[in-house]
Formats: structure tokens, sequence, C-alpha cells
């Protein structure tokens, strides 16, 4: 068996939310960039972007959080600690300190739905 290994491991992620607006308005806010109204499938979608066309993204969905799911690590822009600030400023929560980690630096929050997200940095 030939050992298979990817440029990404991940290659999408959906986070299900409950009020699509709010969920935008956070996301967009913490992260600081813009997500894109999709509907063109069976759900309205708000889609994270991604720079070229191997860039790993997701979206925001209209659905049920489970609040006990996996939890998607984002690239937070820099600096990171300002992006932990804007995590309170839109209603989420920051459940741990900044994690330093070889790779970087990251802190586990939730948004406003409960989602788990972990805010990566340098």
């Amino acid at each position: 068996m030939a050992i298979a290994t990817p440029a990404n491991v991940a290659v999408w992620f959906e986070i299900p939310v409950s009020d699509m607006d709010r969920a935008k308005a956070f996301y967009e806010a913490v992260l600081r960039t813009k997500l894109n109204d999709e509907n063109t499938g069976p759900n309205p979608m708000a889609v994270f972007p991604a720079s070229g066309e191997r860039g790993v993204a997701g979206h925001l969905y209209p659905g049920k959080p489970s609040g006990g799911g996996n939890t998607i690590h984002l690239a937070a822009p820099e600096p990171l600690e300002a992006a932990i600030d804007r995590v309170r400023e839109k209603g989420g929560k920051v459940l741990s300190d900044i994690i330093v980690i070889p790779a970087g630096r990251f802190a586990y929050c939730q948004d406003p739905d409960g989602n788990s997200i972990g805010l990566f940095g340098r």
C-alpha cells in the first residue's frame, strides 16, 4: 500500500450556525475578512476566502451546533491578541490562554453558537 501525503490533510470545513447574519459578523470581525454568500446549493452558505485554488477553506451554514464537535483552527490576522479581543467583543468566549507550540501560537475559543474554534497565529 502506498502512503498518501496530501498537500493539506483538511480539505474543507463546515460550521453550523443558528443566526447566519450574526455568525458572519462574528467571523468577519474576528478574522478581518469578508465571507461570500453562496446560494447555489441546497442551503445558503457564507464561504471563507482562501488564497489560491489549493487553499483550504470552508463555510457557515444554517444548522444546529452540537457544542461538542471537532475544533477547527482558523488563521487569525496578527496580532493574535487583537483577534482574541474581537472574539469577546462579538459575543464569543475565550476558553484558554495563548498556547505556544513549535508551529506558532493559538487560543481555544467558542463562537456565539458554541462551536469550538482555535485562533492560530505566529
